[in-house]
């Protein structure tokens, strides 16, 4: 056992001996034309043996496991209350003895740096930078020996603990290393980004610069002179002194992406300059940045994000992206968890290029803006379609309809859709091992057959080219802007905003047995177990089957339902209480049939009111004749706009119960750990389990990583092969001062207290509310009865939440960039529905 190793001896693959950014160090000094300073670390063994056993340090770790992340001030104690312990204790002679011999080795009057370094830093997940501490300018083998010991405590600061509680990382599981670096009489130093840290941009080498050393750089106590480089060309962004010469610029950026090549992902390095040399103190990965796609050439691509079309932003598990690229038509592809859609082709063809950009806008406007910022700086070249090789598929929602307004159309396409998942659940029943897969992957074409039907499409088509017209034709002939949105309130047939009215008679049910809700609002265990508990209480019977009743008919929902893996209502019902208690609290009986006949005579009123102001009008006849057909096609499409997605997501969960007892099989034969480690395999993967009765658990363990650290990720709603992030601009000049811009989706303005929601199991609302969130997929649904306002940070105006809004007469505004962030939680708001934007009061 060793306690210390040289910089020599280590390279990348040691992590785990001397930490990350030990391992780091040590493959940089081994690589030609980069110059490292020398030294050594000190490793984690050495401190394994220091700490091991410790009381005070096992008592520490044993109360800080009973901590929650959310709890700061039990933290900020019991953190320190472990560093304590590790500073008092002794260094063990035989560790003390190797760093007395390596420091004599390098040279015992010089001064060193001594830093922490531990085994979950400067990792391609998870950088945890400036949560451990360094120490500068340390000269001689005792403060050696004491900062040692005080990098070892660092290891549990306040903000480590809380980084790792956030991440998901083990407090006993990490180690602390030490990395103790002769000291460098830098003139200049600073940071190398080899990527715009703003943008994302793989081709831009973002330099921040400063005199002297670059500690007090790095913790921003100093101005900073910026560069940005690209290609040859240098944009200097700082107007103090130039700290660095063009030709030192440039010569930074080689070395950075020398670095960069040689780690195989974007840098971020700290240097220094000694003399003229350069030298490189750490580099680490740049964890902030959004992977890029993986694509089978070297050409420029543009990739859309599914998630912001899909009202589900979150990161997907292996599993669930690939069942939905089994599902998709269109070029999918796959990065930090998300799914994007290569535009690349429509985009650089002149015939469907500026449709693309059209139709994308009208869902986004977002979107739109980003595909046209792309556009302009030339990323993509527009092809010729006789030169590009290919005939480009037509742009969906820019072919108009060509059918009739008949209700028929949409009941045969439900019958339909009903007999063929009624076939699939009587077939998948008794299925297993290899049969089971190759039926699923089979079924996965009757499934698109179903979703994407010509005539289906048509309907869908059909109501948002009526909705556009109205828009269109009521605001040219009245000057009524938005007077179409009350015109599809309490449409029928509509599957999403049913299920909010369907809870509400669940209160209805619950609401007479005063002992029945009191046990619900007390329960804290998860599952479905308390529904097998409610009939020992006097209504428990009633309850029950009322809350099963519901769950019959959505059992399939739950948040972020287009990833399989994410837990369904039937197997997490406890996430519908605080909707129901809500509902009970806040809404008196036969709530659900008044609120439909009231939207619906809204509609009514509403139509019979614009008629006649439109007969009163130049060839008024005919303008009330044509919106009097077009009210009626959009009342009659609009609502199967929700039933196809209703219906991928109930042939979701057959496939998913079949995989889980597939699963189940595995686990009891040992080819899994778990049921749930198939989540972090694709579809073809779990074939292949299941045909050879072998699993990697290795690859399933760097799967959940990987997921753990995309869901701290933000995703862009454009992103380009060369790394770009776009998230697009509004460019109003239209707004009251202050005010969030956003999509008019839902006409109308309201004020009320904002309530900031990630889970709808967090749902606490009071009459006059206004639901501020990320995104709202129809899991979100029967939240809108109880609220007056929404605001949503993605969305348009064909997408869920707004349908629903408009159904259930809610002014609405979506695409407000960061709202959850920028509205906190109980402020009072005011939202525009029929402008676009969020003014905070």
């Amino acid at each position: 056992m060793r306690y210390v190793r040289e910089f020599g001896e280590i390279d990348r693959t040691q992590v785990a001996i001397v930490g990350g950014k030990g391992a780091n160090l040590g493959e940089l000094f081994g690589v030609d034309g980069v110059d490292v300073p020398d030294g050594f670390c000190v490793t984690t063994e050495a401190f394994a043996r220091t700490v091991a056993g410790a009381p005070a340090v096992e008592a520490g770790l044993d109360d800080l496991a009973r901590v929650e992340p959310e709890d700061q001030a039990a933290i900020r104690v019991r953190s320190a209350a472990i560093r304590r312990a590790i500073e008092e204790l002794p260094i063990p002679e035989e560790v003390a003895a190797e760093i007395r011999a390596a420091h004599a080795r390098l040279g015992a009057a010089d001064a060193y740096a001594v830093r922490s370094s531990a085994t979950a830093e400067d990792l391609p997940t998870a950088s945890f930078a400036g949560q451990q501490d360094s120490y500068l300018n340390v000269v001689g083998a005792a403060a050696i020996l004491e900062q040692v010991r005080r990098c070892w405590g660092s290891l549990f600061t306040e903000r480590a603990v809380t980084y790792r509680l956030r991440n998901g990382f083990g407090q006993r599981e990490i180690r602390m290393a030490v990395v103790v670096q002769r000291m460098v009489a830098a003139r200049a130093s600073g940071v190398l980004v080899t990527a715009d840290p703003l943008t994302s941009d793989r081709t831009v080498t973002s330099i921040d610069a400063g005199f002297g050393l670059g500690e007090a750089l790095v913790s921003g106590q100093v101005n900073t002179d910026v560069y940005r480089v690209r290609g040859d060309e240098i944009s200097r962004e700082s107007a103090g002194a130039r700290v660095l010469s063009d030709a030192e610029v440039l010569r930074l950026t080689r070395l950075g992406r020398r670095i960069e090549a040689h780690f195989g992902s974007p840098q971020d390095i700290e240097w220094c300059l000694d003399g003229d040399a350069v030298r490189i103190v750490q580099s680490r990965p740049l964890t902030t940045l959004f992977p890029i796609p993986a694509a089978a050439d070297d050409a420029h691509r543009v990739y859309v994000s599914v998630g912001h079309q899909q009202m589900m932003t979150d990161a997907m598990k292996p599993l669930g992206i690939s069942m939905w690229q089994l599902t998709s038509r269109g070029p999918m592809r796959d990065a930090g968890g998300r799914l994007f859609v290569d535009v690349t082709a429509m985009l650089s063809a002149p015939a469907t290029g500026a449709a693309l950009v059209e139709a994308l806008g009208k869902s986004d406007p977002l979107i739109g803006d980003a595909l046209r910022t792309v556009l302009e700086r030339g990323f993509v070249r527009q092809v010729p379609q006789q030169d590009s090789g290919a005939t480009p598929a037509a742009v969906p929602g820019t072919v108009p309809a060509t059918i009739d307004t008949d209700p028929a159309l949409v009941a045969e396409l439900i019958a339909d859709s009903e007999a063929s998942l009624a076939t699939l659940a009587k077939d998948i029943a008794d299925l297993s091992g290899p049969a089971l897969l190759d039926f699923i992957r089979d079924d996965v074409q009757e499934l698109r057959r179903v979703l994407f039907t010509p005539t289906g499409l048509q309907v869908i088509t059909a109501a948002m080219d009526a909705s556009f017209w109205l828009g269109d034709r009521l605001r040219e002939w009245l000057g009524e802007k938005n007077a179409a949105d009350a015109l599809t309130q309490s449409v029928p047939g509509n599957v999403t905003s049913e299920m909010g009215l369907a809870l509400l008679d669940v209160a209805d049910a619950l609401r007479p047995y005063p002992e029945v809700v009191a046990y619900l609002r007390r329960i804290e265990h998860s599952g479905a177990g308390f529904m097998n508990e409610l009939p020992a209480y006097p209504g428990g019977v009633q309850a029950r089957a009322a809350l099963a009743d519901f769950l019959d008919r959505y059992s399939m929902r739950c948040a972020g339902e287009i990833d399989i893996t994410r837990p369904r209502w039937s197997e997490a019902p406890e996430t519908l209480l605080p909707t129901i208690l809500g509902n009970i609290d806040n809404f008196a009986p036969g709530a659900a049939r008044r609120l439909f006949d009231d939207g619906l005579r809204t509609a009514e009123q509403t139509k019979d009111l614009l008629l006649q102001r439109l007969r009163t009008l130049p060839d008024g006849e005919r303008k009330a004749e044509e919106t009097a057909r077009m009210i009626d096609r959009v009342r009659t499409f609009s609502g199967y706009r929700e039933y196809p997605k209703y219906r991928m997501v109930s042939r979701y969960f057959l496939y998913k119960q079949a995989l889980l007892r597939e699963a189940e099989r595995l686990t009891r034969a040992g080819v899994l750990r778990e049921p749930e480690d198939i989540y972090y395999l694709t579809f073809d993967e779990i074939q292949e389990v299941v045909g050879r009765q072998h699993a990697n658990a290795g690859l399933i363990d760097e799967r959940r990583a990987a997921f753990r650290f995309y869901r701290t990720l933000t995703a862009p709603r454009v992103l380009t092969s060369d790394g770009q992030a776009l998230s697009g601009t509004y460019r109003r000049a239209d707004l009251p001062a202050g005010a969030l811009p956003g999509m008019a989706v839902s006409a109308g303005t309201i004020e009320g207290r904002a309530r900031v929601l990630a889970d709808i199991a967090q749902a606490d609302l009071e009459p006059g509310d206004i639901l501020v969130t990320a995104y709202t997929d129809p899991s979100w649904t029967p939240l809108f009865v109880a609220i007056k306002g929404l605001v949503t940070e993605v969305g348009g105006v064909m997408t869920h939440g707004a349908v629903i809004a408009r159904e259930y007469g809610l002014p609405a505004v979506v695409g407000v960039e960061h709202a959850t962030r920028l509205i906190r939680d109980g402020q009072r708001i005011r939202v525009n529905g029929g402008e676009g934007y969020v003014e905070i009061l």
